[in-house]
């Protein structure tokens, strides 16, 4: 159990990490090889095209970024746990969390006690509950969206820069393992495997976020969370679905769906008693 929360640990400040040099190199490879090699214009005049390839791209790259740090800005933590649980050695629970009762969980990562957890995010490096639930899924909508949308650029970047067509299906799925022969043999130049290599950075994260996303909302329709799911408590719905997606996205989630901003009330105090008052 020891050597796996030290894994665990690691990986919540990797992760992190990976995130923003991800964002960086995706952000530095679109302003400065994609869309000035796809869209070439004459002189330094910008074409509409070019205008509206890197808006569409600042638009998702912002939002993504946004809700990644309004995540960790608005945690799920309780403001009155000031004494932290410890966990015997045979604790029943998982290894990272442990359930106290009333959709309260201690974390043994973060250290702290989570109103109604979904889980740890290694992406953010904090706890997902009600409070950060909106934030976390347009940022797994964001994310996805802006990954596919490199991807697809990066394909016509390949396609004009290095005549690689894309016409037959098993092009793509062949891509990796050819580029990386071709480049031990020296017959690639390194940007052009990295970039290889990047494809399949964005299709893998790009997927994950997208089944993230869809899970994470269905569960929300739902009233339940991850944990529940693990438990095998999803016997039935709490509530109606407008109102579980109310209490998760807010009175102004219309607003949430186009910019990073606060759309989620905060409730002072204790979560658990504040709905129970409030369902009396």
């Amino acid at each position: 159990m020891l050597v796996r929360m030290l894994k665990l640990q690691m990986l919540n400040a990797i992760a992190p990490a990976y995130f923003y040099t991800a964002t960086a190199v995706t952000f530095v490879l679109h302003f400065f090889l994609f869309i000035p090699t796809i869209f070439q214009t004459p002189g330094l005049t910008l074409s509409p095209i070019v205008v509206l390839h890197a808006a569409i791209f600042m638009f998702l790259m912002t939002n993504a970024l946004g809700n990644y740090s309004m995540t960790i800005w608005f945690p799920a933590e309780s403001a009155n746990e000031k004494v932290i649980p410890v966990c015997s050695p045979d604790c029943p629970d998982r290894v990272d969390a442990h359930y106290l009762l009333n959709d309260r969980h201690f974390c043994k990562l973060c250290k702290k006690v989570i109103l109604k957890r979904d889980h740890h995010c290694f992406f953010t490096g904090n706890c997902i509950g009600n409070r950060n639930m909106r934030y976390f899924i347009m940022f797994s909508i964001y994310t996805s969206c802006t990954c596919l949308y490199s991807l697809v650029l990066g394909v016509a970047y390949l396609t004009v820069e290095y005549s690689i067509s894309f016409e037959n299906p098993l092009t793509f799925l062949t891509l990796l393992p050819l580029s990386t022969g071709y480049f031990f043999l020296g017959m690639i130049c390194g940007l052009q495997f990295f970039l290889v290599l990047m494809l399949y950075v964005w299709l893998g994260v790009g997927l994950v976020s997208a089944g993230f996303c869809c899970q994470q909302v269905l569960l929300v329709a739902r009233g339940q969370t991850w944990c529940q799911l693990h438990k095998g408590q999803l016997v039935e719905s709490r509530g109606t679905w407008r109102s579980n997606l109310s209490d998760v996205f807010g009175s102004r989630w219309v607003v949430g769906l186009f910019l990073p901003v606060q759309t989620v009330e905060t409730i002072p105090g204790n979560w658990y008693s504040y709905h129970e008052h409030k369902h009396d």
